[in-house]
């Protein structure tokens, strides 16, 4: 049986493309890997991507959620604020986009989601380390070795 070893992207459903990346480069640095028609647009996140597909029809999600992770939590919680979005003073960051995707944004530091050191530095976030709840977490699952940068 094969074994679940990552996921290669999320396709959010959004309105037009190109107002769905200036909302998106309103809160986040964006790096467009290409588009695909009119239809999709590809923003890098190291190695990994996100896929915007315009043509959002269902109704707003509650539960239902993804999750972003970013090398400064705080930060995007400033920036939600200044654009008039509202989120909770401290702790769980959890947003709706205009179409009514619900995101949570998480800290790089804090979860157990790691990037190769090689990926870190052509990220330019090679200071990027976790705290020691994550390396905790890791270590127990086997998969971190001992130090506080990973």
């Amino acid at each position: 049986m094969a074994r679940l070893v990552g996921i290669n992207h999320v396709a959010l459903e959004v309105g037009g493309l190109d107002e769905a990346l200036a909302w998106y480069g309103r809160l986040f640095e964006l790096k467009l890997r290409g588009r695909a028609g009119k239809r999709m647009a590809f923003i890098d996140m190291g190695d990994q991507f996100i896929a915007l597909a315009s043509g959002r029809t269902q109704p707003s999600d509650g539960a239902r959620h993804f999750g972003l992770v970013v090398d400064d939590k705080e930060a995007v919680r400033e920036h939600l604020r200044e654009e008039g979005i509202p989120v909770a003073a401290s702790g769980s960051l959890d947003f709706t986009d205009p179409w009514g995707n619900h995101i949570q944004v998480v800290a790089y530091r804090d979860i157990q989601f790691t990037k190769a050191p090689e990926i870190l530095r052509g990220m330019k976030l090679d200071g990027l380390g976790k705290s020691e709840q994550a390396l905790e977490e890791l270590r127990a699952k086997g998969v971190a070795g001992g130090s506080s940068q990973t």
